[in-house]
């Protein structure tokens, strides 16, 4: 995960000339209700994220607009993925985007859309992902976990969300450096796994950290996988501070299909900016255990870019199917 794209000031992007457009936009958009589209299903991080941003955006979109979540879940995102970028580029359809999971579909089959089948809006929340257990598990440390690993010799059950999205990368990346081998069980979203996860059903995640929020009395955080402890759970160690130079998580934000009218992203972007500002937009976020991160427009088509390198470069030397 590169972090110094993470650290770009709101204050500088304000004054881009992105942002700056927005003040020639239609007045008249959005005159009728906005669809924003989830490639996963509900109670998920990234479903949860878009009911949130969905809340808010309406008031700085004004004139009493209305932003609708629509959960398209299926094949690991790309339903959703796949919905968006072959939507009418009028700005009444945007959706949520993953990454790096949206792109890793792009090499593991023939997916129906690409980096530049999307106008890059704002990245929201830089999500990263954790060792997690069944709190009633006995496993208290990522040495015991690792110890129950080869105990039962590549037979450890490891739920994902999907194969192909940051949790699967971060398995990946744990067993490679632990050098343990693991059992990996795609589920259809990151709900359906952590479930699975609670009813012992298997015996460990790499969920994003955002997604054990709430939870707490049945899952166990080991660890989180970035290049700090969190705000939000201070007393958890990073992987890299137990010795294990690991950092992936999920970028979670916005786009819409490419060639959106320039006056309609400037609308857009001029009310996320708004909305990144409020207070109480960001006291929800925190909440749920979202770090925030807000990347808007070409900055944000930069850190897909990564995060395409971060997937085909995982397909290549991991391919996954």
């Amino acid at each position: 995960m590169t972090q110094r794209l993470l650290k770009l000031s709101l204050a500088a992007l304000a004054s881009s000339s992105l942002l700056a457009g927005a003040s020639l936009a239609q007045a008249d958009y959005p005159e009728k209700p906005i669809s924003l589209v989830v490639g996963y299903s509900a109670g998920g991080g990234t479903d949860v994220m878009a009911r949130t941003v969905a809340n808010h955006l309406e008031e700085y979109l004004g004139d009493d607009a209305t932003v609708v979540v629509k959960n398209m879940p299926g094949a690991g995102g790309q339903i959703g993925f796949s919905a968006l970028a072959s939507a009418n580029p009028d700005g009444y359809t945007i959706g949520t985007m993953n990454l790096p999971a949206a792109m890793a579909l792009t090499y593991d089959r023939d997916a129906d859309y690409d980096l530049n089948s999307f106008t890059w809006l704002a990245n929201v929340v830089a999500d990263p992902n954790t060792l997690v257990v069944p709190k009633d598990s006995g496993i208290t440390s990522v040495e015991e976990l690792i110890a129950a690993a080869r105990d039962i010799d590549g037979k450890m059950p490891v739920g994902l969300s999907a194969l192909g999205g940051n949790d699967h990368f971060s398995a990946i990346q744990f067993a490679e450096a632990a050098d343990i081998e693991l059992n990996y069980v795609p589920f259809n979203g990151a709900a359906q796994a952590r479930s699975a996860l609670m009813g012992g059903h298997v015996a460990m995640g790499t969920m994003a950290f955002s997604q054990t929020v709430g939870f707490e009395d049945g899952l166990r955080v080991l660890a989180v996988l970035s290049d700090k402890r969190l705000e939000q759970a201070p007393n958890i160690p990073t992987a890299s501070e137990l010795g294990f130079d690991i950092e992936m998580g999920s970028f979670r934000g916005l786009a819409a299909p490419a060639d959106l009218p320039d006056d309609v992203r400037a609308t857009l972007l001029g009310a996320l900016d708004e909305m990144a500002e409020d207070a109480d937009f960001r006291t929800d976020m925190a909440k749920q255990g979202n770090p925030l991160s807000v990347i808007y427009g070409d900055d944000y088509h930069d850190l897909a870019e990564v995060q395409d390198e971060v997937a085909r470069r995982t397909w290549e030397e991991t391919p996954w199917k």
